[in-house]
């Protein structure tokens, strides 16, 4: 393991205000959103549709690093050039998804444990050869009555600090993400509890598999109350229980927290960022920032819909979610800037 290597990669991925585009999605997730704005579920459709995000002109004004999936990493464009050399060459760290998704925990209904470790050492070794400077894994926790359970959270806790010793190892920078779900009747308070014992339990299996911080990224979620909770915090109030949350469970030698958007909306997300690094600036001891994909992404789908025709307008929709989030990294974003066309770099 190289740590300075792995410093350095984790600090260029967030660095100057940058976020993460998180464009992982599995085939299957892939194809439900193809269909849900009628674009044919193929490898040709997902391929153009990838090609016009990471060729979308100044991504890499508001974007540090792409998490790519088993697929696209594959991927060329109609040039021929690979995704991972058009990403690298405008300065964008390339990053891979290596878990093998959520199954049911054996014993615990209702709840799941992130599979994939079997064989992840190899795989990590081929996805460093194809370029890879990064990984992520995701682990879901669920509320509800009597949920999650303590078996829950520290199994999956356990792969998640096994995946990032693997990670490092290699001289990947792993994405740490426990992902907390919005799903259910949960207050924001219920919300708080449940993520302190997540995010505690968490650093305490990285501490025991000697996961160098300072080299790994952290993906939680916000704290939010349920969707359908009857109370419905405000933006300042969720900022302020999320940071203060993770002020009290995240060690400061975390390079930074790139925040999962979960099924917001992308204007919400956005705000609710920006709040966070508004009211909080002075006191973060690291990068604030985000990973989102359905909230930069789903404009840009709406818009393109498969038609060759609608590929640089769908682009400037992407780049302009994708500055929208780079300003609330920074606290400098207004609602106003929705109103804004953002012209496309060189268009």
């Amino acid at each position: 393991m190289n740590t300075h290597e792995l410093v350095d990669t984790a600090r260029q991925m967030l660095a100057n205000g940058k976020g993460l585009l998180a464009m992982d999605e599995s085939t299957p997730t892939c194809n439900e959103r193809f269909a849900a704005v009628g674009i044919e579920p193929t490898e040709a459709a997902r391929r153009g549709w990838r090609e016009l995000i990471i060729t979308t002109p100044g991504l890499a004004e508001s974007i540090g690093g792409v998490i790519l999936y088993d697929e696209t990493i594959y991927q060329r464009c109609t040039d021929g050039r690979p995704f991972v050399q058009v990403l690298t060459d405008a300065g964008i760290v390339v990053g891979i998804k290596v878990d093998t998704g959520a199954k049911a925990l054996a014993g615990h209904n209702g709840e799941k444990i992130t599979e994939g470790l079997d064989g992840l050492r190899e795989r990590l070794q081929g996805y460093a050869a194809l370029g890879a400077r990064f990984a992520k894994w995701r682990a879901v926790i669920s509320m509800g009555a009597g949920l999650p359970s303590p078996a829950c959270i520290t199994a999956n806790a356990h792969a998640l600090a096994r995946y990032a010793a693997l990670c490092q190892e290699v001289g990947l920078v792993p994405v740490v993400e426990p992902e907390v779900l919005m799903s259910g009747d949960h207050s924001l308070q219920r919300c708080a509890e449940v993520s302190a014992l997540v995010l505690h339990e968490v650093f305490e299996q990285l501490h025991v598999q000697d996961v160098l911080l300072e080299g790994m990224v952290l993906k939680p979620s916000m704290l939010l109350p349920g969707l359908n909770c009857s109370h419905q915090d405000n933006i300042d109030e969720v900022a302020d229980t999320t940071v203060t949350a993770l002020l009290r469970a995240v060690p400061a030698a975390v390079a930074g927290i790139a925040f999962l958007s979960g099924g917001q909306s992308a204007e919400l997300a956005t705000a609710r960022l920006n709040a966070m690094n508004r009211r909080f600036k002075s006191r973060l001891p690291w990068a604030l920032t985000f990973s989102f994909a359905r909230a930069i992404q789903q404009a840009a789908l709406d818009i393109w819909r498969g038609e060759p025709g609608k590929v640089k307008q769908a682009q400037r929709a992407l780049q302009h979610r994708a500055t929208c989030n780079r300003a609330a990294r920074l606290g400098d974003y207004s609602a106003a800037m929705e109103n804004l066309a953002i012209p496309i770099s060189g268009v």
